[in-house]
């Protein structure tokens, strides 16, 4: 298959402004872009699809551009209910410093003629406002604007010009970009349709009818019950490493459900699609194994976090689940075990009020029938005395002492 091709097969293809004609401009290498805008400091997994497909073109052998939104960044782009709340110049230039830093760990901008990371702010930071109107805003029609759907579902709500004139500002980076760099494709998620289309038209008006340009857009990710992808119950899952660690990384794919792993997969790997098609066998024969799951948390945690992050979270991840917390060191505990119950006690306690105060027992009697079972361990080792005292002094790093309840509950206690 064709690179077009491995896109559909992938599930990154939705709408197309010119299948055919995209499918042939493809077999020779393109200029293409892809918009990011710096609504906070740091990228989070949703938006791993489209920061991917910069680094898949580029392998692919075409020519990247992405564009940082310092400038669409202070407008927003309209959300389906309610204003964004906007950003001092401060707050977006920072954002754009984070974000850069975190798209060059996918894509390679050492070369310019390879990958270029721009910032819209570089030409709208001194438009006058007579320019936009004069020379960009004669070319929108406002019958057209308010029908495409960002904007359609805001009429009812209510929605300001500022954020209406942001698929003018979307249109007009891409004009640039096609004048600067012969930007010939611009991709996106599929909520940016109408964007895409603006700015293709844009194009035709303004250099006319033989500047040929293409947009596509991917679907965006959702589970495969339609709730909303790239959250964990603590919330976000960040490419900040300082936000979410490795091992909560690695651990949010390990754990994706049977149902969304294969679809994930095509999306996001850049593994083959023979390669990916025998990891779909395996779930289909081994499920328990997990195999594409840890492929996908191994591939993707490396991207993110570097070869070091991935070892460190399947350490962390095989000590929890089937060693002795003894190996691990107390960073690497606080990392593992940060999603896990935490209580403060008192230096002295007795075991059996520990596990009735921390709520590991419902009751003293059921504390004491768990501690005789060998069902309690205390930093690694088995504790069979009910009138067992913890002791600061015990405590890992005389700072926090671990239960393990069973084979797999975890509780944390500080004194």
């Amino acid at each position: 298959m064709d690179f077009f091709e491995e896109l559909q097969w992938r599930g990154l293809v939705k709408d197309v402004t010119d299948a055919e004609g995209i499918q042939e401009r493809f077999k020779k290498p393109v200029t293409c872009y892809c918009g990011i805008d710096p609504t906070a400091d740091s990228l989070h997994i949703g938006h791993l699809q489209q920061v991917l497909l910069l680094r898949r073109y580029q392998m692919a052998g075409h020519r990247v551009i992405a564009v940082c939104g310092g400038a669409t960044g202070m407008i927003g782009d309209p959300r389906p209910t309610t204003e964004r709340k906007l950003l001092t110049l401060e707050q977006v230039a920072e954002n754009v410093r984070c974000i850069k830093k975190q798209v060059e760990h996918f894509v390679d901008f050492s070369d310019p003629e390879k990958g270029l990371m721009v910032n819209n702010h570089d030409w709208f930071g001194n438009m006058s406002i007579l320019e936009f109107l004069r020379d960009y805003g004669k070319y929108f029609n406002i019958a057209n604007m308010i029908s495409k759907e960002t904007i359609s579902k805001r009429l009812e709500s209510g929605i300001s010009f500022t954020e209406f004139t942001y698929t003018i500002m979307q249109a007009i980076d891409w004009l640039h970009l096609y004048r600067t760099y012969n930007c010939e494709v611009q991709f996106g998620g599929s909520d940016q349709w109408g964007n895409l289309v603006s700015g293709s038209d844009l194009i035709r008006k303004v250099c006319g009818e033989q500047a040929k340009v293409y947009g596509i857009t991917s679907p965006l990710i959702t589970k495969s019950d339609g709730s909303k992808f790239g959250k964990s119950e603590g919330g976000n899952i960040w490419l900040d490493p300082e936000r979410t660690s490795a091992y909560e990384f690695y651990q949010f794919w390990v754990n994706t459900a049977d149902s969304d792993i294969i679809s994930l997969l095509k999306r996001l790997s850049m593994r083959s699609p023979e390669e990916i098609m025998d990891l779909e066998k395996s779930l289909q024969a081994e499920p328990e194994k997990r195999l594409a799951q840890i492929a996908l948390a191994e591939e993707l945690t490396e991207l993110v976090h570097g070869h070091e992050g991935v070892l460190r979270a399947q350490k962390i991840t095989d000590t929890l689940f089937h060693g002795s917390i003894k190996d691990l060191s107390v960073e690497e505990i606080k990392e593992g075990l940060k999603d896990a119950k935490k209580s403060q006690i008192e230096d002295g306690m007795i075991l059996t009020d520990v596990l009735l105060a921390a709520g590991i027992a419902p009751s003293k009697r059921e504390a004491r029938q768990l501690i005789q079972n060998g069902s309690i361990q205390i930093n690694g080792d088995k504790v069979t005395e009910a009138d067992f005292a913890l002791q600061k002094k015990d405590a890992l790093n005389q700072e926090i002492s671990i239960i393990k309840k069973g084979k797999k509950n975890y509780f944390v206690l500080t004194f």
